[in-house]
């Protein structure tokens, strides 16, 4: 068996941040661990078309504001007319969190180097019975057009309605996995079909990054546990 470790997860604290960012002590952990599965369950579940690929999450001190910072590919849905949509958001999060809720929104400039973006798209397209031979391939040249330094997309399932499940995949370019400056995005998503469930990974590199990068991400990291200890 090869040893297979997540790329994103590999390089969080040298290249990446974390995805939420506080302290808390050993008795409080668990609840405000489950707490943040929540609120990125209840923002998938609302605004999953809107494109919404990572959602991060900030608490200052234990028991204060809750920052939820949402990267998506159509702010506009999400944000709504006069901020209407925020503001329903807002309130159904500080149903969970039983805390006052922040939220940002970032928009992605570019959707297709955005590996979970990529993902999520074949397995829509998946799901309507299309080939998954063309659907990888044209994912493929969108991301090697949009420009990406390489791609891999993986499927996995019953393909095709076949009997047998299988795996599938297809690359253009270098993934560099193993090498930590590469800036390598991972996604994954999952097709349920009337067939079954279908897996797809996807793999984008999008090139390499400089050393001076890595030291202000990782201080920034540092300081900002600083401040949530201090």
């Amino acid at each position: 068996m090869g040893q297979k470790v997540r790329p994103t997860g590999f390089r969080i604290g040298v290249y990446d941040d974390w995805r939420s960012r506080w302290y808390a002590k050993k008795k409080d952990f668990g609840a405000l661990l489950v707490e943040d599965q929540k609120i990125r369950d209840a923002v998938k579940a609302e605004y999953g078309f809107a494109g919404v690929p990572r959602v991060d999450i900030e608490r200052k001190t234990e028991g204060g504001e809750v920052t939820v910072i949402i990267r998506t590919a159509r702010p506009g849905v999400i944000i709504g007319r006069k901020g209407a949509k925020v503001d329903k958001l807002k309130d159904d999060l500080a149903k969970i969190t039983s805390k006052n809720v922040d939220l940002k929104i970032i928009e992605i400039d570019r959707p297709e180097l955005d590996a979970q973006l990529v993902a999520e798209g074949v397995a829509e397209q998946l799901k309507k019975r299309m080939s998954f031979r063309r659907v990888i391939k044209k994912s493929l040249e969108l991301t090697m057009g949009a420009g990406a330094k390489g791609c891999r997309i993986q499927v996995s399932g019953r393909l095709g309605g076949h009997e047998m499940a299988r795996t599938e995949s297809s690359h253009e370019g270098s993934i560099p996995l193993q090498t930590l400056r590469a800036d390598i995005d991972y996604g994954f998503a999952l097709a349920i079909t009337t067939h079954g469930s279908i897996g797809v990974k996807c793999w984008i590199y999008r090139g390499e990054l400089r050393e001076k990068k890595r030291a202000s991400t990782y201080l920034q990291g540092v300081r900002n546990l600083a401040d949530q200890v201090g």
